[in-house]
């Protein structure tokens, strides 16, 4: 005899909402396409989780393949967004176990043209660790989004899951580096030089042995210090400059004019696109990046990021809070948007949310558009904003509504 219980009558959420698409091959028409770099109308053909052909030929295709034909009419197409630093098990604590923040749901990406991201700890490594971590980036996977993670978090030592950040990047296929590592903030906790860069050598041999990014990102606060931790070792190891990697570097100025010095080194830095009311005293990263270029550095090392599911906490000078919200993946295509209305051409303007990120986490099937990637694509609409999102050849947004949720979300 069969058990009878509760979780009888409970629906199964998740099986059916993110099983790949019955129709194997996907083909769009008629797509103004940037791949980043505009390419001008053409076709895209879909097999499975790939892009198989892009060009301005249409391709002629057996009757008898099982396709379906999308003509987009001139719409702008684009490759998904990456979005390279997000709290994917939910950031917080600052203020108690009540202000963490939940983890966060397949569609909180989706809906913003994510459709690759990277998940990171912060403050709270403690609660939170390598493990969950990578299990969440797991369970985004069999979403059918991609996720990667690094392993650590704010403090030293590492919370890691083998034992060292070596181990991890090397034996745990979503772990891609050492973050997000705090330094010059009040959060941390104040590395030493020496410490900072054995932690580097260790994600930048990992990275050699596995061809994985193998940077340390590094979470930047309002310290009056600044990248100077960086800048010595930089200067005094023979560690490549790529391998250091800080993000939230328009936080404040002073702070900014530091991260331009320090790519002309060779390090890629990363804006985060703070949501309405979290800017100040930094400056918006579309401002970041414009002033970034107009300073002659190589917009190929500037990358944003959303700080998505990571709360914004403001302190004054006695560490108390200020003030405090939420990061959302949603500030990427808004950013996106603010940059073309600055006079930033698109094709210029998407790279520092595809094609820049990719090239710094070594995602070599990711941001782009060509022949042999990945099916990541996000179909803009009127002013720019998130019209469908297609990502590994599955839809997960259509005409700006999702139409593939996360196990546990509801419509």
């Amino acid at each position: 005899m069969g058990l009878s219980c509760a979780w009888n009558n409970i629906p199964l959420l998740g099986a059916s909402r993110f099983s790949q698409d019955s129709n194997v091959l996907t083909l769009l028409k008629n797509a103004n396409i940037y791949a980043p770099e505009p390419l001008g109308l053409g076709n895209i053909l879909i097999a499975g989780e790939k892009i198989v052909y892009l060009g301005p030929e249409l391709p002629v295709l057996s009757p008898f393949l099982n396709v379906t034909e999308h003509d987009l009419s001139g719409a702008a197409v684009v490759p998904g967004l990456i979005d390279g630093h997000a709290h994917i098990t939910g950031g917080g604590g600052e203020t108690g176990s009540a202000s963490r923040v939940p983890p966060m749901f397949l569609s909180s990406f989706t809906r913003a043209g994510v459709t690759s991201v990277v998940g990171v700890l912060g403050t709270d490594d403690l609660t939170r660790n390598t493990q969950t971590l990578v299990t969440q980036a797991y369970g985004l996977r069999e979403e059918g989004l991609s996720a990667w993670c690094h392993t650590g978090g704010y403090h030293v030592p590492l919370t890691t899951l083998t034992g060292s950040a070596r181990g991890d990047i090397v034996f745990l296929d979503p772990v891609i580096g050492v973050g997000e590592l705090a330094i010059s903030d009040h959060r941390s906790s104040q590395p030493t030089l020496d410490e900072f860069m054995r932690i580097a050598s260790e994600a930048h041999v990992a990275g050699l042995m596995t061809g994985k990014a193998g940077i340390v990102h590094c979470h930047m606060g309002d310290g009056i210090r600044g990248l100077t931790m960086l800048e010595k070792a930089i200067a005094t190891s023979e560690i490549p400059a790529r391998v250091f990697n800080p993000t939230h570097v328009n936080r404040n100025k002073p702070l900014f004019e530091q991260a331009i010095s320090l790519a002309r080194h060779g390090c890629y830095i990363d804006a985060t696109a703070f949501p309405d009311g979290h800017v100040e005293p930094g400056i918006s990263a579309a401002d970041a990046y414009i002033q970034f270029r107009e300073a002659g550095c190589d917009t190929a090392r500037f990358t944003i990021s959303s700080d998505g599911g990571g709360c914004l906490p403001a302190f004054d000078k006695d560490g108390n809070l200020t003030r405090f919200g939420v990061g959302l993946s949603q500030t990427l295509p808004d950013t996106l948007a603010e940059l073309v209305r600055a006079g930033v051409a698109l094709g210029e303007a998407l790279a520092p949310f595809t094609s820049n990120v990719a090239d710094l986490l070594k995602l070599r099937q990711k941001g782009r558009l060509a022949s042999g990637m990945d099916a990541d694509i996000l179909v803009l609409g009127t002013n720019l904003t998130v019209q469908d999102v297609m990502a590994r050849g599955a839809w997960h947004v259509r005409d700006h509504k999702a139409v593939r949720l996360g196990t546990y979300e509801e419509n």
